[in-house]
């Protein structure tokens, strides 16, 4: 009998309750309430109280600066606390003073930009991403929602000389399946955030067609905003729409230029000039990377800025006397800060002293000479630090590091590189077991999601338990279809080319079993959203040379996740999986989806879901388990009934932790 057929079937949807063992005098953990369980056995509490420092780690990520005086508004789990939240912090390595409280997490605080009276923050509720926006003070008082409940919503940012923020808002389609569905229209609003009813007091802006479009920068006086509309990860278009005035709401298209026979590229607008004559560009129309550009708006030429970078730029801010620029280059999944002189630009040293590690936010004060940046590295979670206006460095905040733990200890990630089955180079983060661990290790192969996304460096977390103290081998591949690697290879997986990605994790495969500090026969694959899918079609293409499967919020069939994915992503999903209304790709889609493969699933299947995920609806999950159970392999599920897309409470995250362990212990790990 398989390992995982020797539990007793827990199925049960727990409100409180203790999960009993089979063998008597063990102490159990008692699930969190909101966890629907099947399969999973029991978990002693002795395997959590080892397990539970990996789970303490609790760094800091970057909001916002105050707009007269040296204080930020910072990201951050307290202790104790089971989601993020934001706090204020006016001195380096002083105490967080709470801003924002409740279960839910909080995110994308922005202060008044005047005098940083109250702030703006989003948030949302269960995971399912309907995002309302509220203004929040520092009395301690409950915070005003600002947006209406029946929409999702996403803060574009202030009109500072109007008090006004811009946002976008997109209607929440609850069709049942195989209704009429609505067109999807973007709505951009202004509103008062001191409004006495918000809600009914905004302002429409402009009801354009289509869930792509998204609100860029906002002009010094308010008079302008930047706009995307995104077509795919390789098309997009920089529009520009006056707030005020007699063309107001009428966005008009900057690039490519309408009726150009320009090809097909990507154009991210980033900020203003103080005096509005231009504007930072992201665009790969020049070559395979995204490089920063200056759109002139009286010519409309395009100055290329960052060309000598073979890298994507990924972020960047400017200095309030715009003479300075930072950017972000994404340098083999580790990014780094560049900085350049904007009455040259030209590129000059990185100040000495700024912190390794690969960049997070980097934001210059508005008043004051400080620039912050986040920075986290494979020894430690985020941390702000703060550039003065003698470029000297100072920490802002202390990551917090469980006793007991020297996350300086651990090692860097190491790149990998094999060929795949038509000789593309493929390349992968690897993260190696401490050398105290002799003998061939086992392997878990964790494939990101997106596919749009890329596995990059940086912070493993609670992981860095199956690292440190199980002695598993990690390795983050980065498939055809990743991003960073240049405009052509983020198409190689497109369309009906769908199943070479997962070739890619065959020939990763191949490349184990040569590598003599690795134990092929002891693999199993994990991933997360499109991941998910990867991890199924792995284990239905090649459930000979693995031991077994997770997949979390994954795809289990495109016809029906394109169906019931929600209505403002359809048509950018469609772009990238192929379009399900045409007869033969639906016919490909069907052919190529892990539910229709099922049976070739044979070994130990491990599924992860949120009931309120409206990315890939907990419906995919229900169906791969369904079926791959029928035909007699194993299967555990897990479901939140409070989460969406991923676990965003501790408390489950720290539950789905401690039966993935389970899961190895009974795959790889015996």
């Amino acid at each position: 009998m398989t390992p995982l057929l020797r539990p007793l079937m827990l199925t049960c949807l727990l409100a409180g309750a203790v999960a009993v063992a089979q063998t008597p005098a063990v102490d159990v953990v008692t699930p969190p309430a909101a966890l629907h369980i099947e399969g999973i056995p029991p978990i002693s509490t002795a395997l959590a109280q080892r397990v539970a420092a990996y789970t303490e780690f609790r760094g800091h990520g970057f909001s916002d600066w105050h707009p007269t005086k040296a204080e930020m508004l910072v990201s951050h789990r307290d202790a104790g606390a089971s989601t993020a939240q934001l706090f204020r912090l006016d001195t380096a390595r002083g105490s967080l003073m709470p801003v924002t409280q409740g279960p839910e997490p909080a995110s994308g605080g922005s202060y008044e930009p005047t005098h940083g009276r109250y702030i703006v923050f989003s948030r949302a509720a269960g995971g399912n991403e309907v995002t309302q926006i509220y203004r929040q003070g520092f009395d301690g008082g409950a915070a005003v929602r600002l947006t209406p409940v029946d929409e999702r919503h996403a803060l574009a940012g202030w009109r500072k000389p109007q008090g006004e923020i811009v946002y976008s808002s997109v209607p929440i389609d609850r069709t049942a399946q195989g209704g009429t569905r609505a067109q999807v229209m973007t709505t951009f609003w202004a509103v008062n955030p001191e409004a006495q009813n918000p809600s009914a007091e905004r302002r429409k802006l402009a009801e354009l067609e289509g869930g792509g479009w998204f609100g860029g920068d906002i002009s010094e006086d308010g008079l302008r905003m930047a706009l995307t509309r995104y077509i795919s990860v390789n098309e997009s278009q920089l529009w520009v729409m006056d707030l005020e005035g007699p063309q107001a709401g009428k966005p008009v298209q900057l690039l490519p230029r309408p009726g150009s026979d320009e090809p097909k590229a990507v154009y991210f607008g980033g900020g203003f000039s103080k005096d509005g004559r231009s504007m930072l560009v992201s665009t790969d129309r020049f070559g395979e990377f995204r490089e920063l550009a200056v759109f002139d708006f009286k010519t409309h030429n395009l100055r290329r800025i960052t060309a000598h970078i073979p890298w994507d730029i990924s972020g960047g801010s400017l200095s309030p006397d715009g003479k300075t620029l930072v950017v972000q280059a994404n340098v083999d999944g580790r990014t780094e800060m560049r900085f350049v002189d904007t009455r040259t630009w030209k590129e000059r040293p990185v100040p000495k002293g700024t912190a390794a590690g690969s960049v997070g936010a980097t934001a210059f004060h508005p008043k004051l000479p400080l620039m912050a940046y986040s920075v986290n590295s494979a020894q430690g979670p985020s941390q702000i630090h703060v550039l003065d206006a003698q470029q000297r460095n100072q920490p802002w905040t202390q990551a917090v590091v469980p006793p007991g733990l020297d996350p300086s200890t651990y090692r860097d990630h190491e790149i990998v590189r094999w060929k795949s089955f038509d000789g593309l180079s493929i390349s992968g983060l690897l993260s190696r077991p401490p050398a105290s661990f002799i003998g061939k290790r086992p392997v878990l192969i964790s494939i990101h999601g997106g596919p749009e996304a890329q596995a990059t460096v940086g912070f493993m977390g609670r992981w860095q338990y199956f690292i440190q103290e199980l002695g598993v081998a990690v390795i983050q591949p980065n498939v055809r279809g990743s991003t960073g690697f240049g405009k052509t290879f983020v198409t190689l997986d497109n369309g009906f080319k769908r199943e070479d990605s997962v070739k890619d994790i065959g020939a990763l495969l191949d490349w184990i079993k040569t590598q003599p500090d690795l134990d092929a026969d002891r693999v199993i694959v994990a991933g997360g959203s499109y991941g998910g899918y990867m991890s199924l079609a792995v284990a239905t293409h090649y459930s000979d040379r693995i031991a077994g499967a997770i997949d979390i919020v994954g795809i289990s069939h495109f016809v029906t996740f394109l169906n019931n994915t929600e209505s403002y992503r359809r048509d950018l999903r469609r772009v990238e999986y192929g379009d399900e209304r045409d007869p033969a790709m639906k016919e490909f889609l069907d052919r190529i989806s892990p539910l229709t493969n099922a049976q070739k699933i044979q070994k130990p299947l491990f599924v992860i879901q949120g009931k309120n995920d409206p990315r890939v609806p907990y419906t995919e999950a229900e169906q791969i388990v369904a079926k791959v159970r029928e035909l007699g392999t194993p299967v555990w599920y897990l479901r939140a009934e409070n989460e969406g897309h991923g676990f965003a409470r501790k408390e489950n995250s720290d539950y789905q932790q401690l039966a993935m362990i389970l899961f190895m212990q009974q795959t790889i790990l015996r």
